[in-house]
């Protein structure tokens, strides 16, 4: 960062100030100063979109901005200038006002600690947007460009860890493992590896894929690309859509087993005569952006893949490297509903025996999370909302044990028609030998 404010930039003048100009990463300095305002400050600029938690102030040209780091007083300025060219527009900067004997203070030790501030401040407040290729328009603040044909909304779901019904263990393992990424640039960088992670989110319909993803943007404040893989037809149409994405984002590919271009290796393996396609998207075409070269374009980043059916992934994807993480998103677990009544209901299994009779039916039947929630939401009355879970649980054991009951059954009714095929069979056999066995006795009497 010391290079922003290189020894060229810096006054050269005998006076007891040095002046330098921030002409890039202005956006950085303002976000910063807008913590330092004093009420010396005669005029300011506010904004606030309707996501964000504060006003964002701007400063008007020519207003001052002091600031103090340790024993150094600094004084900053906003510089606006004509530019030289005809129809050129304002130039802007920051202007840096500090005694000369502080210079390397300043240079070593002030400035990047302003843009370390910064960047924690414009963590903070970010608004997470979610991008999709079918998506026509960008969301009101999204001031900064976009390739690729992505547009982008507010991303508004309320997801968050503590609202998951999953597992508590595996809650626990997921968040360690993306603090664990977050942390590891260095050691990514040491061991020459490409600083993103993949997980694979696996489980029948209803058992929390979609908000799992939401819940990791919101902890860590990423943007998400939802990237629908039948939308790109090439592989180089992949590679640029997926460089058009930033860091310090969520790359989401929902449902890769229903891709027909995916499976389509599996196809070639079963059919020798499948004829080649050429400018079509491929499998090796995915791998290349996921694990090759391509993927090494950005960092601090993830790919989430989800899947009804893992059996039918090709295996080629399921590799460390590619998916790192393998998560089941299994249905209900009684930890998982008992999370869900708090949410939904805001009782404890302290306060009502329902809890014993539905932890029975949770560990004897299945049920997803989305269908537990939806029973806890038809009654304000917990009790009520209780009971109709209860019923709706033991409707679902009790179709459950007709289903295998029926397939008991057709699987006897099979055997028994087996076994009689197979004395019809025999008997059959026992008459053509009698058959030859009387033909015989006739030729020998002959």
């Amino acid at each position: 960062m010391a290079a922003m404010f290189s020894s060229s930039e810096i006054s050269k003048t005998a006076s007891s100030l040095l002046s330098a100009y921030a002409s890039f990463a202005g956006s950085m300095m303002l976000v910063y100063l807008s913590t330092r305002i004093s009420p010396k400050t005669e005029r300011l600029k506010l904004s606030k979109t309707r996501k964000q938690k504060h006003f964002t102030i701007g400063l008007e040209k020519g207003e001052l901005v002091v600031d103090g780091f340790e024993d150094v007083r600094l004084t900053w300025r906003f510089v606006c200038t004509e530019g030289q060219k005809p129809h050129g527009g304002e130039k802007k900067h920051f202007e840096l006002s500090f005694n000369k004997k502080h210079k390397d203070k300043v240079l070593d030790f002030y400035l990047p600690y302003v843009l370390h501030k910064a960047e924690e401040i414009k963590k903070q407040d970010k608004v997470i947007k979610l991008y999709s290729r079918q998506c026509p328009f960008s969301c009101e603040d999204d001031n900064e460009r976009r390739g690729g044909s992505w547009g982008s909304i507010i991303l508004e779901h309320p997801a968050t860890f503590d609202t998951l019904a999953m597992d508590p263990a595996l809650k626990k393992m997921i968040i360690d493992d993306l603090e664990m990424f977050l942390r590891r640039k260095a050691y990514y960088n040491k061991v020459g590896k490409a600083w993103k992670r993949g997980y694979l989110l696996y489980g029948p319909p209803g058992t929390g894929k979609s908000s799992l993803v939401a819940a990791m943007a919101n902890y860590l404040k990423f943007d998400i690309y939802d990237l629908g893989l039948t939308s790109v037809r090439s592989d180089a149409e992949l590679r640029r859509t997926l460089l058009s994405t930033t860091n310090r984002s969520i790359l989401l590919i929902e449902d890769i087993d229903c891709s027909s271009e995916v499976l389509e290796r599996q196809m070639r393996n079963k059919n020798k005569k499948l004829p080649d396609r050429t400018g079509q998207l491929t499998l090796s075409g995915i791998l290349n952006c996921i694990d090759g070269l391509w993927s090494s374009c950005g960092d601090e980043r993830i790919i989430v893949f989800t899947t009804n059916y893992k059996d039918r992934i090709d295996p080629a994807l399921l590799r460390p490297g590619r998916m790192d993480l393998h998560i089941n998103m299994s249905y209900c677990t009684t930890d998982g509903f008992r999370l869900l009544a708090s949410n939904y209901l805001g009782i404890s299994s302290k306060h009502n025996p329902s809890f014993a009779e539905i932890d029975s039916l949770l560990n004897s039947t299945e049920a997803t999370p989305a269908e537990v929630a939806e029973e806890l939401m038809k009654s304000d009355d917990p009790n009520i909302a209780l009971q109709g879970l209860v019923n709706f649980l033991k409707r679902k054991r009790d179709e459950a044990d007709d289903e295998t009951e029926n397939k008991a059954t057709g699987c006897g009714e099979v055997d028994s028609s087996v076994r009689r095929l197979n004395a019809i069979v025999s008997r059959v056999k026992r008459l053509k030998t009698n058959v030859d066995q009387r033909k015989i006795m006739m030729r020998k009497r002959k």
